[in-house]
């Protein structure tokens, strides 16, 4: 379920992570070829493409496995940017559309560029009331979470790793923040963000919390 291509020679960055639409990414860069990325889509206000690693390393080392890929990822918009010093950058990105890779390249200096397309954005959807245990979990853990950093008085120094607008009546929203925070193997979460159902995705994500523990 897509939509007409979205972006060409869109730069990838292959991460061990999966990133949902609505996530918060800090990444710390030091390699050339990203270093060059971040501060030219900084330049254009554009965004970049995160997708996660299926083999090979974030890191480039001699000897290592070639890089591969999902081919459904997530377009970054950069919303913080710091170069405390020469080669290093620190950023906040946020996740935005998901798109599926159609066709790739992979410049000379180590870059991976594509043409991708739009997957079809959630459909907002009110989460049922079998599943509110979800959303009043995640707004507990959110507001403990914000209490313990005023206590610390670091308001504007420590984030959170969920982003507002908080959404908590929205089933992908919550599935997605859940996604990122309970612990699982990566192509547990890649599937979960690939899913075009965002009421199964927190179904999904329901059970996930009652095996662990964290909702009854």
């Amino acid at each position: 379920m897509t939509t007409q291509p979205l972006l060409h020679s869109l730069p990838l960055f292959p991460l061990g992570t999966v990133l949902f639409p609505g996530g918060v990414l800090p990444l710390r860069i030091f390699e050339v070829r990203y270093l060059d990325m971040i501060g030219k889509c900084r330049k254009a206000d554009a965004p970049f493409g995160v997708v996660s690693l299926t083999s090979g390393s974030e890191v480039r080392k001699a000897g290592a496995d070639a890089e591969s890929f999902a081919a459904i990822g997530t377009l970054a918009v950069i919303r913080e940017f710091d170069a405390p010093q020469s080669g290093l950058l620190q950023i906040e990105c946020v996740g935005t559309q998901r798109f599926r890779v159609r066709n790739t390249e992979l410049q000379k200096h180590g870059l991976w560029v594509a043409e991708v397309e739009a997957v079809i954005e959630d459909v907002a959807l009110e989460i049922p009331d079998d599943l509110q245990h979800t959303a009043t979990a995640l707004r507990r853990l959110v507001d403990t979470l914000e209490e313990r950093r005023q206590a610390q008085g670091a308001e504007k120094t420590v984030r959170l790793p969920i982003g507002e607008p908080y959404q908590f009546n929205d089933c992908g929203w919550v599935a997605n923040r859940w996604c990122e925070l309970v612990p699982m193997q990566l192509e547990l979460r890649q599937r979960l963000m690939e899913l075009d159902s965002p009421l199964m995705r927190l179904e999904l994500v329901s059970d996930l919390l009652a095996r662990t523990g964290i909702t009854e």
